[in-house]
Formats: C-alpha cells, sequence, structure tokens
C-alpha cells in the first residue's frame, strides 16, 4: 500500500470550517498535541490545500464561515445528524 494516494473529498462548507478550526488550532500549542515529527507532513499538506479556498480571502469571511458553521450543525429535529456528526458514537 505504500504509494498509494488516499483520497479526502470535502464540501465547501466543510473545508471551509475545518480550515477556520486548523488555522487557530496551528496558532496553539499544536505542537504539544503531535507526539510524532510524522504527522506534521499530513498536517502542513492539508492546511497547504485549504488555504488556496478562495473564500478566506473574501470581504465577506466572517459571514461565510458563520453560514458554514450553522449548515453543518446538526439539528435536534433530526436524530441522525447526532450519531453521524460525533465521532464517538460510532466506537
Amino acid at each position: 500500500m505504500s504509494g498509494s494516494q488516499i483520497l479526502i473529498s470535502l464540501t465547501r462548507d466543510e473545508a471551509l470550517v475545518l480550515s477556520d478550526w486548523l488555522e487557530r488550532v496551528q496558532m496553539t500549542d499544536l505542537d504539544k498535541m503531535v507526539d510524532d515529527p510524522a504527522v506534521w507532513a499530513p498536517i502542513h499538506k492539508i492546511a497547504a490545500t485549504l488555504d488556496k479556498l478562495p473564500d478566506i480571502f473574501a470581504p465577506n469571511y466572517g459571514e461565510r464561515l458563520d453560514a458554514a458553521r450553522r449548515r453543518l450543525r446538526p439539528t435536534d429535529d433530526r436524530p441522525e445528524d447526532q450519531a453521524t456528526m460525533n465521532p464517538l458514537n460510532s466506537r
């Protein structure tokens, strides 16, 4: 399997929210959370890809981010969202 690629597909909303979160996490003590230097390569690759999103340079970035977050949050009237959105429920 060495040399094989894994492709991850994200919606624009998912990419925007992940980009914002990753940027905030990278500004904290991320190095304390990353216990294996090998993890930095994929983190940097994901961050570099997300940094190319045109939305992050838009003048209404905050509004776009808030709207994306609202669309991605589970709703109380759809219990199936709660199970699929919380990774701890799938263990």
